[in-house]
């Protein structure tokens, strides 16, 4: 099955990707870094006479890239008790994307998929994480998402991910729970 990570994490080889980097070890997964990309904010025209426009930015380009994979994850450092503002754009676009022509079965599309978080916060991420993960649940169940699990690590400076031994061993087992793999 194929894989994507969708990494919203804003510093390179920081602790969400060295704890992403364990789940999909040894697999062929498609990361995408997000803040490798421009992603505009979203403007709500939903409800003007010409409906939403099209923005010219990086978007369409890793919607592109998730929508042939099974299995996506979702990595996040635990900013302000969710998810950073680089990945919340990403996720607040698709109000955009389900009524572009262009992605008319968006949603369809998406609902075939199994979903999994993991982020990483240095503030009892294992009790204040849980409304991100709340977050991620309303979330993938309005996109008809299965929601496969997650993982919670601690780590603030970094490198210290890989302190945290419960976390790098979920982190390794997450997908092998899958029914995908």
């Amino acid at each position: 099955m194929n894989i994507a990570v969708i990494n919203g994490g804003t510093r390179p080889g920081g602790n969400t990707e060295l704890l992403t980097e364990k789940a999909v070890q040894g697999s062929a997964a498609d990361k995408i870094n997000l803040r490798d990309y421009r992603i505009e904010p979203i403007e709500d025209l939903r409800h003007n006479q010409g409906g939403f426009q099209a923005v010219a930015d990086d978007y369409d380009s890793i919607i592109e890239r998730i929508l042939p994979n099974d299995i996506l994850i979702f990595a996040t450092p635990i900013y302000w008790y969710g998810m950073s503002g680089t990945l919340k754009n990403f996720v607040d676009r698709w109000s955009q994307t389900m009524r572009d022509p262009k992605y008319f079965d968006f949603k369809t599309s998406m609902s075939a998929k199994k979903a999994y978080v993991i982020a990483v916060g240095g503030d009892e991420p294992a009790r204040k994480g849980l409304p991100l993960i709340q977050q991620f649940e309303y979330i993938f169940d309005f996109m008809g998402i299965s929601f496969g699990g997650y993982v919670l690590g601690e780590g603030n400076r970094p490198g210290d991910i890989l302190h945290d031994q419960y976390a790098l061993s979920a982190a390794s087992q997450l997908l092998k729970r899958s029914d995908f793999i």
